[in-house]
């Protein structure tokens, strides 16, 4: 039977046991540097951003997406921690016209200031409540259930602004190319993806190497 570990010994295996971790949870460090082609591509022309003199992450997803739903608890965590020099926004787009209700749907929140508290709720009800959102009958009656007024809802739903903001979104896609979501798109620059990076956290873990590039080609 063995003794009890020394001290120096237990020192070790703690390290050891973090350093595993470590690299567990950060492929980019394991495996060197995420390479521009795999794990992230270079956009051309550069696009505009809408974040002032701060660094811009935008998120392109789909509410019906599951991919998306799989990847939004890992993003509303980080997305709570960024430091003061990066502005994160999400695009909802329409890939399909099957895509569109749930996009004129997210805009509708946006307008009347909701997403921030009912996007959580609407994509559970989607992937795990099986709840139908593709008619705005039937979302304004989902969204009355959570404080909504259906009658402000649907006004708004059909409002010149939230079409021009869909729109908006889709001429953003083009321009970077989207063929699928979700995807990741850094700075006017660069874009990576879950797919691209092989994970949810490895996606958010190019991003932030990529944040890091801009940040030193401004210094």
């Amino acid at each position: 039977m063995s003794g009890p570990l020394r001290p120096q010994t237990r020192q070790f295996l703690k390290t050891a046991a973090a350093g595993a971790a470590l690299l567990a949870l950060s492929p980019a460090r394991a495996q060197g540097l995420p390479k521009e082609g795999v794990e992230y591509r270079v956009v051309q022309p550069t696009q505009p951003t809408d974040s002032g003199g701060k660094l811009e992450v935008l998120e392109f997803f789909w509410y019906g997406c599951p991919h998306c739903f799989s990847l939004e608890p890992t993003l509303r965590e980080w997305s709570r921690k960024l430091p003061a020099d990066v502005s994160f926004r999400k695009v909802h787009v329409a890939l399909g016209p099957a895509w569109e209700p749930h996009q004129q749907l997210y805009y509708t929140l946006e307008a009347l200031g909701k997403n921030a508290t009912l996007d959580e709720k609407v994509f559970t009800a989607i992937h795990v409540d099986r709840v139908s959102l593709d008619k705005p009958d039937r979302m304004a009656d989902f969204l009355a259930r959570q404080g909504v007024d259906r009658k402000a809802f649907l006004d708004t739903y059909e409002s010149f602004a939230v079409r021009t903001r869909k729109q908006k979104a889709m001429q953003q896609a083009r321009a970077w190319g989207l063929d699928g979501v979700p995807g990741l798109a850094v700075n006017g620059k660069y874009f990576t993806s879950p797919s691209m990076a092989r994970g949810n956290a490895q996606a958010l873990q190019v991003v932030e190497y990529l944040l890091d590039l801009e940040r030193k080609a401004r210094k």
